[in-house]
């Protein structure tokens, strides 16, 4: 936030936050693809998490996943609106962790696959919570398998917005 006036800074977290919820929005608009296992997602908003957590701050990228999930669960219920918290504070705390031990040594790619493998399980052990027995873990793999694949296309999302997300930040830090 340094470099920010505070007015730029609070636009810059309004915008990136109305972004997060335009494609949340959109996401969950989207019919169901086909031969998919229920419930999965891309993760668009994601995409835009990863870059506030990348280019912003670690306390900006929580912040914008906190309003997310309280955006989820105005708009979709209590259970939503746990899973969105549960399995984004997990997943960007995991994308931390590695970003911290492995440096310039790890791609937005993998960071980006490891970050959707953990929101699935942050998911997956909310609502094994919430549903009182351990039946639900037995999806782990699926969600494995579909944390790689979505994690993978964000990753690939990210990578190629970034030469145009990139352009906005420096005109804020001006």
């Amino acid at each position: 936030m340094n470099n920010f006036s505070k007015a730029k800074y609070i636009s810059c977290m309004a915008m990136l936050l109305t972004l997060i919820v335009a494609l949340s929005i959109f996401e969950a608009m989207l019919p169901p693809f086909p031969m998919l296992p229920p419930g999965v997602k891309i993760g668009l908003a994601n995409i835009v998490t990863m870059y506030t957590l990348f280019f912003i701050g670690k306390k900006q990228a929580f912040s914008l996943n906190i309003a997310k999930g309280v955006f989820i669960l105005i708009t979709r219920g209590i259970t939503s609106g746990i899973l969105s918290l549960c399995g984004g504070i997990l997943s960007i705390c995991v994308i931390i962790l590695l970003s911290g031990l492995f440096k310039d040594k790890i791609s937005y790619m993998l960071l980006s696959i490891f970050g959707a493998i953990s929101h699935n399980i942050g998911q997956l052990i909310a609502i094994t919570i919430i549903l009182g027995n351990k039946y639900a873990l037995y999806y782990l793999p699926v969600l494995i398998g579909a944390g790689i694949l979505m994690g993978s296309i964000t990753g690939i999302l990210l990578k190629t917005l970034l030469p145009v997300l990139s352009y906005p930040l420096k005109e804020i830090k001006k």
